[in-house]
Parts: structure tokens; sequence; C-alpha cells
């Protein structure tokens, strides 16, 4: 047994012995799990990937006079402004608010429906220039009615990500069994099992690799868009009791988190806008977390193999909440670029990059080695009873009598 304790003390030393979670699969598979144990002190894993419940949120300062925002647009995108005078969340897939008459000065003239609010969270950690635009509720305190400005990350308060839900302890593959393209969360999917997608790096995804969640819970220290991040709480749909495999890998969607981290200390490069066609703007993000080798048996969670995680092949033709499957594929198959559905080859691609996960894994393991990251003991571990609770219309039977 080791403790995080000793092992921040071995990284404040330079003497932290740090891999990624592709080398340790690597070394397993030559050593095996007894021997790496002894090697290691802590494992670094990392994905890039789309996260649409994501956001931040924005302190403007007060202005003279004061304004009470409560209708608010960043470069004509809109966002959230049901909390104090100037605070303010913009949501990663918010858009520009295209019920409004043409010729309202709060419209940004010329905000296409490909821009949200991902490419301006991107924007201003980027360091660019964002226009701000907010209508105020009039008030003895706050008798401003309209706020017109120019604002990036150094003349504002506060500017963090707080979202709702990350890092998918895996997830589906999409298809389209019917006769029409749709336009979904994973991309185009075009009719008659013509593509699949997928939007999980698999075997090195950071919650694969912890799949009780023994090691990372709530105070966990973490690489969120190129800066120091933590796990907040459980993230919305958080489901640990889902299915799983007998190495403990879940066979879908499972385990969630909420992540929080200064934005201003972020970069560009691991926190992207991206949009998808038909369906609306989302956010690629960099998340990296280091996994402390506290005992053997994280070394054996830690070596399962692209070939034994799986996720289900989901058909979005079906418009239902559960919708039929065409059973499960393993990642490693997925990573090849085709899979054999209901008889048919079909061509595959993912939505997560592999290349910057590594990438993410790499740089945290740089980070431990050099002393510029440390590790945190969770204040309370992630829920692990949690079930999926379905939101049905309720029907009341009305008497005619």
């Amino acid at each position: 047994m080791r403790t995080i304790a000793e092992i921040n003390d071995k990284i404040s030393r330079g003497q932290v012995v740090a891999w990624t979670v592709e080398e340790v699969k690597t070394k397993v598979a030559k050593l095996g799990v007894e021997e790496v144990f002894k090697q290691v002190d802590v494992v670094t894993t990392g994905t890039f990937e789309p996260m649409e419940s994501s956001g931040a949120i924005i302190n403007l300062g007060h202005t003279d006079p004061p304004i009470k925002i409560r209708q608010c647009w960043l470069d004509g995108i809109v966002a959230y402004a049901g909390f104090g005078a100037v605070d303010l969340y913009l949501g990663a897939t918010a858009m520009a608010d295209y019920n409004l008459n043409e010729t309202d000065p709060n419209l940004r003239e010329g905000v296409p429906w490909e821009r949200g609010g991902g490419h301006v969270i991107e924007d201003l950690i980027a360091g660019k220039s964002i226009q701000l635009k907010a209508i105020g509720q009039k008030t003895d305190c706050y008798p401003r009615a309209i706020l017109e400005n120019t604002i990036t990350k150094d003349n504002i308060n506060q500017f963090y990500l707080f979202n709702p839900r990350n890092l998918y302890q895996n997830f589906i593959v999409g298809v389209n069994g019917g006769d029409r393209p749709l336009y979904t969360y994973l991309g185009p999917l075009l009719p008659r099992l013509g593509n699949a997608v997928y939007s999980n790096p698999g075997a090195i995804s950071p919650l694969i690799n912890d799949p009780e969640l023994n090691l990372v819970g709530i105070g966990s220290k973490i690489f969120l868009g190129g800066g120091i991040g933590y796990v907040a709480w459980e993230g919305t749909q958080h489901f640990p009791l889902q299915k799983r495999l007998p190495n403990l890998t879940p066979i879908g969607p499972a385990a969630t988190v909420a992540l929080i981290g200064d934005a201003k200390q972020m970069s560009a490069r691991w926190v992207r806008g991206c949009y998808f066609k038909n369906y609306g703007p989302s956010l690629m993000l960099g998340v990296g977390i280091a996994l402390p080798v506290l005992q053997e048996e994280v070394i054996h969670n830690c070596s399962v193999v692209d070939q034994n995680v799986v996720a289900p092949v989901i058909d979005f033709s079906i418009p239902r909440r559960v919708r039929p499957t065409f059973g499960l594929v393993s990642y490693e198959q997925l990573q090849k670029g085709h899979v054999t559905i209901d008889g048919k080859l079909v061509r595959v691609a993912p939505l997560a990059s592999k290349y910057r996960s590594r990438q993410i894994a790499q740089e945290l393991k740089q980070w431990i080695e050099t002393g510029k990251f440390t590790l945190t003991e969770p204040v309370a571990p992630l829920p692990r009873d949690r079930t999926f609770m379905p939101q049905d219309t309720n029907r009341s039977i009305v008497s005619l009598d």
C-alpha cells in the first residue's frame, strides 16, 4: 500500500515515476501487474472529446451607474443572467437568439447558426475581444437599463468553467437504420447503416481505468483545458450501476463527473468550440486525470485493453428514449474503421481524438515529473448507487361524469 502523501513527497523531491496509461498497458503485457506495480507511482490518462454539458461562469464587474442584467448576449450568443447583477453563465451549446426582431439592437447582425457558446468560451480563453450587450432591470440600486461594452478575460473578474457533466465512463456507437439522414449530437448519421460514429477514446479514457471510482472523487485535482481543475461533484446522469463486464468496465454510459477550473489559466488548444451540422454548437474539451498507484489493483484495472472494452450500437432512427441496439462492439474493432452490423460492413468514425488524448496524458505526466502538479486526496467519494431516472409525462385519468 502507498499513500497520496508519499507520492506527493516523491514529486516534490523529483523522484516520482509517472507513466501514461498506454505505457502501463504495454509494460503489463511484458512484465505483469505485480512488477509494474513495484515500478510506477502515478498513471496519467487523458481524453479530448465533445462535452456539451459544459459552460463558463463569468462575473463582469459592476458598472457606473450599476446594472442588474436580466438579458445578455456575448458576440450575439445568449448568456443566462438569472444570478446576481453581473453574474452570467454561458453554456457551450448556447446559440444566437433568432427569435428577436431583426431590428432589435441586441441581436448581433450576421451571427451564424454554427457559432455558439463554446466558440465564445474558446475566444475568451484565447484572449480575443467579445462584444457584450445587456439589458437591465431598473431598480433603485441598479438604475442602468442598457450596457454595451467589449470584454476580454483580462477585464472581467471571474471566468471559470463549471461543467455539469463531463468524462462519460464509456458511451455509445450511433447508427441510423432508417431511410433518411439524421443529424445528431454524434454528427450526421447516414441512412440504411451508412456509417457509425463513437465518442470515447476507449481503454485510455480516464474513468475506464478507475472503473469502481476508488481513486477519483470530489476534490480530485485534474488537467482541465490546459490548466488546473477539480472534480466538483457527481455529473448529471451519473449512472454507476450500468451493467459491466467481468473486468468491471461498463457496457455503456455510466459514471460522470462535474468539473470546475479557472478558464483564465486554460489554453484554446484544449478548449475548442465546434458545430454539429443541423444539430448545433458544442465544445471539444481536453481532460486528464492522474491516478495514484496506491495498490496493485490500480495497475490491474489500468491494464485493460481496447479488445476488452465494449460499447452498445444504438439505432437513432427510432425516436424514443430507449432505442433498439445492434449489440456490443469492442473499441479495438471500432478503431479499425469498420464494423459489421446486421451483416453489413459499416464505416466507423471517432469524435474523440485519440492523438490528442495521448498528448494530454503525456503533458500531465510531464507536469508531475517536473513538480508542477501534485495529487489531492478526495474529500468525499463519488456515489456508486445512483439509478437513471427518466422523465415521463404524468398522465391523469379525467372523469367525464
